[in-house]
């Protein structure tokens, strides 16, 4: 078996990878100062982003949950891999040929279980797709061409076709060294009394892909009578492929998503196609499941849904019963966004793939256009129940709609949808707001205004900073510099510095790390390595504030960089200088002047080169 990867390539890879791009495929960032980026945390959930990236040391911080690390040790938490296939992988994307300590190259077997059932989905979605060209694939094209999907939109989605025998992948796949467990675990094949056979036969495929790209499972659309089969099925749950969390088409959405801040959910395959061959390039599905609390953290990462960027998430469902079902389950998860949320119901029923053959590009575009607020659809589709032509039916109704307007996040818009709602029941308004009110007291209990209950603290507030000390900011300060611009400070003064310069225990502890990696002479040789340097130097408890502090932004902008480093670094020198001469003096004030005439000299004369040295260090800092 091969061995450990040899950490000059383990650095060549990191050299090469930018920590921002392969974030930036589950996280939208945007600018955060000089040299940070920042967005919503992949690792909890929070309204207002926190978590930042430095691309040039090579790190991410989040400052809500405490998550820190380098680009490996974010794709080993965000996909479950080791740190071997975290660094396999990102080799393979940038070209890096990884040796082996016992020099051989990873044999087959050795390569990451992840990558191993990439491979395989990879290999299966190019032999369906191939087979999409063939004979007995005339019903899938037809049934394409028939949603009016022409050759090249199904390339462009990458279709394909799963022949009807019952081994034709699972030869293929052998044939190209896949073993009986990789095919396994990767849900192409389902186990019989006989072995292994394809889980996909005789129906249409669709590559379901994560936010890089990867596919890591497919949905397929039965296109035969004589299949007992359901009308979907898809890629059961594997290392891979996680229902609740994989949305269909996000990896060709994604980037639009981002930038125009608005989300579009729709029901299947199809209408993903639909949408996007119509201009509506926002368009996602979820796969044989529900709109959950999964596929909200993926998609609030995507718009940078939180009070500073806003966004939209506009959900189409069918106007029937199941439709306003549909909607109502998305209104009960609609406080975990901050963005906008909105419904857009065709009346007809027809969804975004039935509107495009019919009708055309611009009626798919329309009904995205055509939206309403998820609260007014609510809020009727609550209603539709009752009779309001009479009393007891209009009561009924009040007290059934009221606590959908008190659950309204935004309280600026509750009067307005309580007018809106007694308008529609012929109720008077101030009877609606009593109510509204009440059904507010009942379901907030003892939750503040943003639904944590009161007296926690939020995301962010879970580790006290020491922002109104002004020793600890100095201190805190010259640490950040240290470790994000080692050559703008002078390492010879620095690495000097005893840990007593420090007075919080965490600040020190920081120190020491620095100084286990070499000291800031070392970091000064290889700066773009040297954040990771220090924290693979420091405790495991201590890694995490070292994170921290190379991530956080420094008050500054580009121009003013190295005249804040000179500053921070000649407060430092101070506070170190002054608590030198407080000991000097201490042990000057201890000593008897007629019989330590020598002693009160020499420390005399070291407090007379202390103050020169301290008058020198503040002519420089404003220099």
């Amino acid at each position: 078996m091969a061995g450990l990867i040899r950490r000059d390539d383990i650095d060549e890879v990191r050299s090469r990878v930018r920590i921002d791009e392969v974030v930036g495929h589950h996280v939208t960032l945007k600018s955060a100062g000089v040299g940070s980026m920042k967005g919503l945390c992949p690792f909890h959930d929070e309204r207002s982003p926190s978590f930042h990236v430095r691309p040039q040391v090579g790190l991410y911080h989040c400052f809500g949950c405490g998550e820190s690390g380098d680009v490996f040790t974010f794709l080993q938490k965000i996909d479950h891999a080791t740190f071997s296939e975290a660094v396999e992988r990102l080799a393979a994307q940038v070209g890096v040929q990884l040796r082996y300590e016992d020099g051989d190259g990873p044999k087959r077997e050795d390569v990451g279980r992840r990558q191993r059932l990439i491979q395989a989905n990879q290999a299966a979605d190019t032999f369906f797709q191939q087979q999409l060209g063939s004979a007995e694939a005339a019903a899938g094209r037809q049934f394409l061409a028939e949603r009016g999907f022409s050759k090249q939109a199904a390339e462009h989605f990458g279709v394909g076709y799963a022949p009807k025998g019952w081994d034709s992948l699972l030869k293929h796949l052998r044939g190209r060294g896949f073993t009986e467990a990789e095919l396994s675990a990767s849900g192409l094949m389902s186990q019989g009394n006989r072995g292994l056979y394809d889980r996909f036969r005789g129906r249409l495929i669709w590559p379901i892909r994560d936010l890089t790209g990867d596919t890591i499972g497919f949905g397929a659309r039965k296109l035969y009578e004589d299949d007992q089969g359901p009308k979907y099925l898809n890629t059961p749950d594997t290392a891979l492929y996680r229902k609740q969390q994989v949305l269909y088409g996000i990896d060709l959405a994604k980037r639009d998503i981002g930038k125009k801040r608005q989300l579009v959910v729709v029901e299947g395959y199809t209408d993903v196609m639909a949408c996007h061959l119509a201009g509506v390039t926002t368009a996602v599905a979820t796969c044989g499941t529900a709109f959950g609390t999964d596929h909200i953290k993926v998609a609030r990462r995507l718009i940078s849904d939180s009070q500073t960027f806003g966004g939209e998430v506009v959900f189409t469902f069918d106007g029937d019963a199941a439709g306003r079902k549909a909607a109502l389950r998305a209104f009960s998860e609609d406080q975990r966004f901050v963005a906008q949320t909105f419904v857009a119901v065709e009346p007809s029923g027809a969804d975004p793939c039935e509107l495009r053959q019919q009708h055309g590009d611009a009626a798919v575009v329309n009904l995205v256009k055509s939206r309403r607020p998820l609260f007014e659809f609510a809020i009727v589709s609550t209603l539709a129940s009752f009779d309001l032509n009479t009393v007891e039916g209009r009561v009924a109704s009040l007290r059934a709609a009221a606590p959908v307007v008190a659950g309204i996040r935004d309280s600026a818009l509750r009067p307005g949808y309580a007018r809106f709602l007694a308008g529609r029941i012929g109720i008077d308004v101030e009877e609606v707001l009593r109510a509204v009110q009440a059904a507010s007291r009942r379901g907030s209990g003892s939750q503040g205004e943003d639904g944590r209950p009161q007296g926690s603290s939020s995301a962010t507030g879970g580790r006290r900073q020491d922002s109104t000390d002004p020793v600890a900011q100095v201190e805190r300060g010259a640490l950040q510099v240290v470790l994000q611009h080692p050559l703008s400070v002078k390492a010879e003064a620095f690495d000097l510095l005893d840990g007593q310069v420090f007075r919080s225990p965490a600040h020190r502890a920081v120190h020491d790390a620095i100084r286990a990696a070499g000291g800031l002479a070392a970091g000064q040789q290889s700066p773009s390595a040297w954040p990771e340097k220090v924290r693979t130097a420091a405790s495991e408890v201590v890694s995490n504030l070292v994170g921290e502090l190379a991530v956080r932004p420094l008050p500054t902008d580009d121009e003013g960089i190295e005249r804040y480093c000179r500053a921070i670094m000649a407060k430092l020198l101070d506070l170190d200088m002054t608590r030198i001469a407080a000991e000097l003096h201490g042990r000057l004030q201890r000593l008897d002047p007629t019989t330590d005439a020598e002693e009160s000299l020499k420390v005399l004369t070291q407090l007379q080169e202390l103050e020169a040295r301290r008058a020198r260090n503040r002519a420089d800092s404003q220099g």
